[in-house]
């Protein structure tokens, strides 16, 4: 599992859209599980996104946080903190800076992202237990964002505008390269949600290239399912592991900005 169940769900919302979903007070708690053959499907983990406002350098800037750990009881077998922080700009809805936090039983691995939007440069460091900072500056375009920023950039979109297995393809910002992701529209349907009720919803297959760019061969491939309304929130994903699968699915929502409408009562 490690960190890929994680920063899946963090992209687990990448669709195309107008404009960014920021709303300060809006708080999104999921469930990570684990599923093989001869292991039951046994809840592993949690995810919590949450959007702010704050003052940084005298300036208000939206801040979202993605947090994944390991759940108490599975501690002893594999530790897990991931902690991604991206600060929005509200007047360009652009990033400005991005961090990650990650601590994996004893591996470690930290990242900073500065994007120069007037230059078209994004400006990265990073490093792995605790070794020295490698660093790298790298061409942005208006597609090229972080993880956290990519998970809020496509929630606005129009469903309607959605067309079965149409492909497309978006860029994500990954330490020293660009990688690509590609999704298509399948189909809306319903689904259920543990504990959580029967939603419309919205379904989408990706599949996230390698660090060669557009090398698909051995990328992940995921399914999403997102609520059908005007909030777009990611309900479900299931990627296949060598061995079973990695579920997560939500399991509470507070501070939308829209009504829940995909619920079906």
């Amino acid at each position: 599992m490690k960190r890929l169940s994680f920063t899946i769900l963090l992209l687990f919302a990448i669709l195309p859209a107008a404009a960014q979903l920021y709303h300060p007070g809006e708080q999104l708690f999921y469930r990570v599980s684990y599923k093989a053959k001869m292991f039951p499907n046994t809840e592993v983990g949690a995810v919590e996104v949450k959007t702010s406002e704050v003052q940084l350098d005298d300036r208000k800037f939206y801040k979202v946080e993605g947090i994944g750990r390991t759940l108490p009881t599975y501690r002893w077998f594999f530790n897990l903190e991931d902690i991604y922080t991206v600060w929005i700009n509200p007047e360009t809805l652009r990033p400005a800076r991005f961090e990650s936090d990650l601590k994996e039983g004893d591996y470690t691995f930290q990242s900073y992202y500065t994007y120069d939007w007037d230059n078209d440069q994004i400006h990265t460091r990073w490093r792995r237990r605790q070794k020295p900072f490698e660093q790298k500056t790298m061409a942005l375009t208006p597609e090229s964002m972080d993880a956290i920023a990519l998970f809020f950039t496509m929630r606005s979109s129009d469903a309607d505008s959605f067309k079965p297995g149409v492909p497309a393809t978006l860029q994500m910002v990954l330490q020293d390269t660009i990688r690509h992701l590609n999704y298509r529209f399948i189909t809306r349907e319903t689904k259920k949600i543990r504990n959580m009720g029967k939603f419309k919803t919205l379904r989408f297959e990706c599949q996230l290239g390698t660090s060669e760019g557009f090398s698909f061969t051995d990328g992940t491939v995921f399914t999403i399912w997102i609520s059908d309304d005007e909030n777009k929130i990611p309900l479900y994903i299931e990627s296949p592991v060598r061995v079973g699968s990695i579920n997560a699915y939500i399991s509470g929502y507070k501070g939308l900005k829209y009504p829940v409408t995909s619920l079906v009562k």
